[in-house]
């Protein structure tokens, strides 16, 4: 299920050796929520992998790792892409079709129900969210479908709701919800978010070595 995704995502699965950049129209069409994503690229553990970029674009940027190694992408890549405002950054990859069996926390919500805070509401059809027994807003899970075969899960818990165990219940049960609807459960963070990587661990997202690399703004 994941190759078949990441074929789907990037235009190609896997890398013959070495990072391989490809051209694929979806880099030209919004994403999930509307915006851009000029590049998008997976890495194993060994650094294999497929960078996305527009297909136009495929030449120079191939160049550059080329001549530069993949190395160069942070410092040159944005403004290659005529977006020299963005960053290019690397984040740890992980992705689950077995999460693990944790109590299920919060309930299904629509997104743009009462009471969620401002960055669960761009997401698509329901959130899980668990709530206080007054009914305040504790923390939650939004599910970015990136493709009917590969869905991301991204969390977030309150300050006074933190050490309770929430945030992995709730992405084990969103991951739960993902799988059995037959496509691959993703989960990424960043290298120096220690409790986003316990999270995943304990939801059944293992660190395998994989990096996702992705062009984004700045704001």
């Amino acid at each position: 299920m994941l190759e078949s995704f990441l074929r789907t995502w990037l235009g190609s699965w896997p890398s013959p050796g070495g990072l391989v950049v490809v051209g694929h129209a979806a880099r030209e069409k919004p994403r999930w929520d509307g915006g851009e994503q000029l590049a998008i690229g997976v890495t194993d553990a060994a650094g294999n992998g497929v960078l996305s970029v527009p297909p136009g674009r495929v030449d120079a940027v191939s160049e550059l790792v080329a001549t530069a190694g993949a190395e160069a992408l942070a410092g040159r890549l944005p403004a290659l892409l005529d977006r020299p405002g963005h960053r290019f950054f690397t984040g740890v990859f992980r992705w689950s079709d077995a999460p693990t069996g944790l109590p299920d926390a919060g309930a299904w919500e629509p997104s743009d129900g009462p009471g969620l805070p401002d960055w669960l509401r761009p997401f698509p059809g329901e959130v899980l969210v668990a709530r206080d027994e007054d009914g305040s807003y504790l923390a939650g899970v939004g599910l970015k479908p990136h493709d009917p075969t590969g869905v991301e899960i991204s969390v977030g818990t309150e300050e006074r709701a933190r050490g309770r165990g929430l945030a992995r219940r709730l992405v084990a049960r969103a991951a739960r919800r993902i799988v059995a609807g037959g496509a691959v459960a993703l989960y990424l963070h960043d290298p120096a978010n220690v409790a986003s990587a316990h999270v995943a661990d304990a939801a059944g997202f293992p660190d395998l070595g994989w990096k996702i690399h992705a062009l984004a703004g700045t704001a």
